[in-house]
């Protein structure tokens, strides 16, 4: 069963990979481990919990603080992330009702194993073959996201492959954030509830709050 801490989680790992694309976006590089737990969560089908996807509890380190930090300066905090998780959230919904793109996506990620295997996890190579799979699938999707930042970091190749490769992890999460039980009104009508208990996971992380 699911519980509220399973939607927190979940809903970390959306806004942290929408943060790490707003960073490579606006200055070319990003939280490394942060992308490292984010890129981690594509290849979790099975995993045993919801730390699990991101590699335990500190894989989401940066999402709570993002999360956190957001729900706390409420309107005043980072448009651009928010609007970056809405539109995620929008996608996943979209791709649920195709089955065909869901089962390409599967395929694309088993096929991507081998690679990260031979290359590593958040290696150009293996990112290249990840961010296809979005280019592929989710980006034919409405509404298309359109990332906001320097051009000469968006037109590098390889920051493209790394933002359309969390893109995808940003559905994953979203997606996840869903099965949990989770709905928009829960963090509307929630946020001290949801802040709260983002305090009680960063201090077992022994990690202060933003």
């Amino acid at each position: 069963m699911k519980t509220e801490n399973d939607r927190i989680l979940a809903l970390a790992g959306l806004y942290q990979a929408a943060s790490l694309v707003s960073q490579i976006a606006r200055q070319g590089n990003c939280d490394a481990e942060a992308k490292k737990a984010s890129v981690h969560s594509l290849f979790q089908i099975d995993a045993e919990n919801t730390p699990a996807v991101f590699g335990g509890l500190e894989g989401v380190t940066h999402g709570l603080r993002t999360l956190l930090r957001q729900l706390s300066e409420g309107s005043k905090g980072d448009l651009e992330i928010t609007h970056y998780v809405i539109q995620l959230i929008q996608l996943n919904g979209v791709l649920q009702r195709r089955p065909a793109m869901l089962e390409t996506i599967g395929k694309g990620l088993e096929e991507a194993v081998q690679r990260r295997e031979h290359f590593g996890l958040t290696h150009p190579n293996t990112l290249a073959q990840l961010a296809d799979i979005y280019s592929r699938t989710i980006s034919t999707l409405q509404p298309r996201i359109m990332v906001q930042g320097e051009p000469l970091h968006l037109n590098n190749p390889d920051n493209a492959n790394q933002i359309r490769t969390l893109l995808l992890a940003g559905i994953r999460a979203a997606r996840l954030w869903r099965q949990c039980g989770g709905k928009r009104f829960q963090i509307i009508f929630g946020r001290n509830r949801i802040s709260g208990l983002i305090r009680q996971r960063l201090a077992e992380l022994q990690i202060e709050n933003p």
